[in-house]
């Protein structure tokens, strides 16, 4: 069948024919099957259309070859693709659904009984993927650069989550200058156990193995003894994951017997190269890794909106605690609160401009105007670049939460949070945790004659919540620190959590 066209991502994959692309759990797929898979999928989506001219259509898939031909064929029937967070709970999936406007649902036969009710509130067309890969190809439309390819949601400072929209023009520019950076060739071979609703696995892994005829083995799921399993198979050229996999696999390697230990150790020396992002890496982790892997782990920086916007070299110094220079064609500059650049060694809100960037937030044309300044994208995140690399600092919001990789609001943990009939007030922070980055941490005011407690916020917030966002530190206060004018002050909040130890909590 005819695979012509103007998507680089299809377009590059045609020169790779009979190479490996994808393998998972059932099997080694070629960028060949990947290619008619993927036609399946966007002739079945037209259902005798021409073009779906930028639909959205959302989908609930495995991370594995399937995953991959399902988002391809959104993208080259004209639509564009919603990947669901697979954690996710039902309101949470609901508000995706319904703040895209998703016209159609894809999803696992898994996923049906979940899915299947919302769908149907929503009159939304819902498609087990099974059925589509059966389905036999037909002309698909060219889709040209410029057209919105993908919305993914990241939380803001606001209290509900921002779908940020990307265009085929922005993937390609996020990819093109991690597989210049990094070295990508073609017979690299990249391990995914990252999930696939955030640019760390769908761009930096996925994506730019697949652009470079590389192959990606994709686990449905982190765990620790098959990550190491695969590393010590001898055939993973590069690793990228969040510091708290790095935690968790160093803790698999200390519980395993001494023989074991070394054969790992041994194994990591044939990957070239080992990245840690979407969250900051904590010197002792970084350490403890090269001593037992041999690698200095390569940290980068990037958001949703952005792609990746800084790195350290894959070749030459990397230096802890820093995330290196801009990327090739990648601007970025530190500016004060006027927005003016500041002099080197002055703490600034990191700016970036590029190809790159983002298009819009779905929707929210305010907040896309107010999200840039001058044509750069104002990041809200304060860095200093010392001997000419750049050293994040921190949030400029304190709102903006990092727990094990993922971005999370303050205020929207508070707002379902206050549904609970035993609170009256609360505030959320982050705690300082060696593991997740940041832990959830909600200091609480009751109403008169309730109590509470930690695990039975956590059971009654999980059928709100994702597993990530639930509160894993709890204080009860009489009162919430304020100040004058009434607003509560969390830096006073998060204090307190450090102040009284570790307090009611969960690992």
């Amino acid at each position: 069948m005819s695979h012509k066209s103007h998507l680089p991502l299809i377009a590059r994959a045609l020169q790779h024919g009979g190479r490996t692309a994808v393998v998972d759990t059932q099997g080694a797929f070629t960028y060949s099957e990947l290619l008619d898979a993927s036609s399946c999928v966007a002739t079945a989506l037209l259902l005798g259309r021409q073009d779906l001219e930028e639909e959205r259509v959302a989908f609930f898939v495995t991370p594995g070859f399937r995953w991959v031909a399902v988002q391809w064929g959104i993208w080259r029937a004209g639509g564009v693709a919603v990947p669901l967070p697979v954690d996710s709970t039902r309101p949470e999936l609901d508000y995706i659904l319904g703040d895209t406007g998703a016209s159609i649902l894809l999803s696992d036969a898994e996923a049906e009984s979940l899915l299947a009710p919302l769908a149907a509130a929503r009159n939304i067309r819902a498609l087990p993927h099974e059925q589509l890969l059966a389905c036999q190809s037909a002309e698909l439309p060219d889709v040209t650069s410029e057209r919105r390819a993908m919305i993914l949601y990241t939380s803001g400072t606001t209290n509900r989550p921002k779908g940020v929209v990307t265009t085929h023009g922005n993937i390609a520019a996020q990819i093109v200058t991690l597989v210049e950076a990094w070295e990508w060739r073609a017979d690299d071979r990249i391990l995914l156990c990252l999930p696939l609703h955030h640019v760390h696995g769908i761009i930096n892994v996925v994506s730019c193995a697949l652009w470079s005829g590389a192959t990606c083995e994709m686990l449905p799921r982190f765990e620790s003894n098959a990550v190491w399993e695969r590393i010590y198979g001898g055939r993973i050229t590069l690793f990228m994951a969040v510091p708290t996999i790095y935690v968790k696999l160093i803790g698999a390697w200390e519980a395993a017997q001494p023989e074991r230990r070394a054969a790992l150790s041994r194994a990591c020396g044939k990957l070239r190269l080992m990245v840690s992002g979407s969250a900051a890496l904590l010197v002792s982790t970084l350490e403890r890794w090269k001593e037992i892997s041999g690698h200095a782990l390569l940290e980068r920086y990037g958001m949703t909106e952005i792609g990746m916007a800084l790195s350290n070299p894959l070749h030459g110094m990397r230096i802890p605690g820093s995330v290196g220079t801009p990327l090739p064609g990648v601007e970025v500059r530190l500016v004060d609160e006027q927005g003016k650049p500041v002099a080197p060694g002055t703490p600034g809100e990191i700016e970036v401009r590029g190809p790159s960037v983002f298009a819009e937030y779905w929707g929210k044309p305010d907040a896309t105007r107010d999200a840039f300044r001058d044509g750069w994208f104002c990041t809200g995140d304060t860095a200093v670049v010392e001997n000419g690399v750049y050293r994040i600092l921190g949030r400029t919001s304190i709102e903006i939460l990092k727990t094990g990789g993922h971005k999370v609001s303050a205020l929207e943990i508070e707002e379902t949070l206050r549904a609970h009939p035993a609170v009256a007030e609360c505030a959320v922070v982050g705690v300082p945790d060696a593991e997740w980055g940041e832990r959830i941490a909600a200091a609480l005011v009751l109403k008169t004659g309730r109590a509470i407690d930690l695990p039975s916020l956590r059971a009654w917030a999980k059928e709100f919540l994702a597993p990530y966002k639930l509160p894993s530190r709890l204080l009860v206060l009489d009162t919430l620190p304020r100040n004058a004018m009434g607003k509560v002050m969390k830096p006073a909040v998060a204090a307190m959590f450090q102040t009284v130890g570790s307090g009611d909590s969960v690992v």
